[in-house]
């Protein structure tokens, strides 16, 4: 069996199981322009318009790069499993780099403004949820590095997520009156070995799950350091970001057996 006869069988089984029927499956891509308070954002909406019915809707948000290739194929493959995908802009006009120190200012400008980074995630979410193809009961969000970091802000937000997924990203701490509000399934993805992530922050962030009752998982890939599910960090695990192939095929099922998980069809396991 080829590769894209698997990824079709993949795609058919999860649109069976989120009830949904295609039809001369093709997926769309577009940009969507949105606005936070006054900077516009370019976001990146993929979805099959064969599927008729509503679907989950689950935004994507970028490493530290910027809305670049990498997070748009992200959304392209979630739309190939029959949902609706907003890869979002963080940084206005749809701003990427390539260069490790302006990435650096870009994504710390928002980890440093706790509330600015929400209020950007906040309305790709709001695009998201009010997409005429969407479910709005069923809403998901995913990120990868800084978008790791991003997602997990969302969901201590309160935001009206069913889940929300990190893929080697940092592990901020609630705020004070967060622990209260969220209400989102937390899975966390992480490289045993990354350096990037301390202990103490993995500890806290434990610790913070448990204070608010969430409903969380963290699995840990063996040998897997910063970035593993991206191929154009390299294959230098000693630089402290690289690709793993292992963990990145390992960590992508884990996140569609959650997605199963939280829009389980009503009587199923």
């Amino acid at each position: 069996m080829s590769y894209r006869t698997f990824f079709r069988l993949c795609g058919a089984l999860a649109l069976v199981c989120l009830g949904l029927t295609a039809v001369e499956a093709k997926i769309v891509t577009q940009v969507v322009t949105y606005r936070q308070d006054r900077t516009v954002m370019r976001g990146f909406l993929a979805y099959d318009d064969g599927l008729k019915a509503k679907r989950p809707g689950v935004l994507v948000v970028h490493e530290w790069w910027g809305l670049n290739g990498f997070a748009r194929e992200r959304a392209v493959k979630l739309a190939g499993l029959g949902y609706v995908a907003l890869a979002a802009d963080m940084y206005g006009d749809g701003a990427t780099t390539r260069d490790r120190e302006e990435a650096g200012k870009l994504a710390g400008a928002l980890r440093g403004n706790p509330d600015l980074l929400r209020a950007r995630a906040q309305a790709a979410f709001k695009v998201l949820a009010t997409d005429p193809r969407v479910d709005p009961k069923r809403l998901a969000a995913i990120g990868f590095c800084f978008g790791g970091t991003t997602v997990l802000e969302l969901a201590y937000s309160g935001a009206d997520l069913a889940g929300v997924v990190s893929f080697h990203g940092g592990l901020p701490r609630p705020q004070p009156g967060d622990l209260k509000r969220f209400k989102a399934k937390i899975l966390v993805l992480h490289g045993a070995d990354d350096p990037h992530v301390p202990a103490a922050d993995i500890t806290a962030f434990e610790q913070a799950m448990r204070q608010a009752g969430a409903d969380w998982q963290m699995v840990f890939f063996g040998g897997a350091v910063h970035s593993f599910t991206n191929p154009a960090a390299g294959h230098n695990p000693a630089a402290g970001a690289a690709y793993d192939a292992r963990a990145a095929r390992r960590s992508w099922r884990c996140m569609q057996e959650f997605f199963r998980e939280i829009w389980r069809v009503k009587g199923q396991d």
